[in-house]
């Protein structure tokens, strides 16, 4: 099953911040190896406190925050920053 990635305002604003080349690292390593997965939650971590409820990925230097839709089979990707930055 092949998940529908969505970009909030907001992340597709922080990812016109990075670098070219890490910005299509991202979004080509959400689409080939987490979108294409059956259930995205086996990459990654769940978050806790004030951000429970969204799910955090790693690649690179980089997190990628999002909330995972299980009825809309889509993820919503609501940040993108450095890993000093992102959770503030």
């Amino acid at each position: 099953m092949a998940w529908a990635i969505q970009f909030h305002p907001d992340a597709a604003k922080d990812l016109t911040k990075i670098d070219r080349a890490d910005a299509a690292r991202i979004v080509k390593t959400l689409e080939t190896r987490i979108a294409d997965r059956d259930d995205p939650r086996s990459l990654g971590a769940a978050l806790k406190g004030d951000h429970q409820g969204y799910w955090r990925w790693r690649i690179g230097h980089y997190r990628v925050v999002a909330r995972i839709e299980d009825a809309r089979v889509t993820i919503l990707v609501v940040r993108v920053a450095h890993r000093k930055e992102v959770y503030r």
